[in-house]
């Protein structure tokens, strides 16, 4: 079974609000995200690695505070390496 995926902001990148909020935003981003990957995993139908990762930042910004979500900008190699586990069954 694999690792739940994890998000985990870049404090060089932060402003002071979101610095102060780092926890708390890193909380919400890793359960919408891990959210999104149960159901994409059950769901899974043979797409492509390409698909499943924009699937993965579509259903991971919907589970999100518009807000947080228009402000989310993940690392798409991280993002792929989950949607290749979900591809690969791992």
């Amino acid at each position: 079974m694999t690792a739940e995926p994890q998000v985990t902001l870049d404090t060089n990148t932060l402003s002071p609000v979101e610095a102060k909020l780092q926890g708390a935003l890193e909380e919400q981003l890793t359960s919408a995200l891990q959210a999104a990957t149960e159901k994409i995993r059950h769901s899974y139908a043979g797409e492509s690695v390409e698909e499943v990762t924009g699937q993965l930042l579509e259903g991971t910004k919907a589970g999100l505070h518009p807000d947080i979500a228009a402000g989310f900008e993940p690392d798409h190699n991280q993002l792929r390496r989950v949607a290749e586990a979900i591809v690969t069954g791992h």
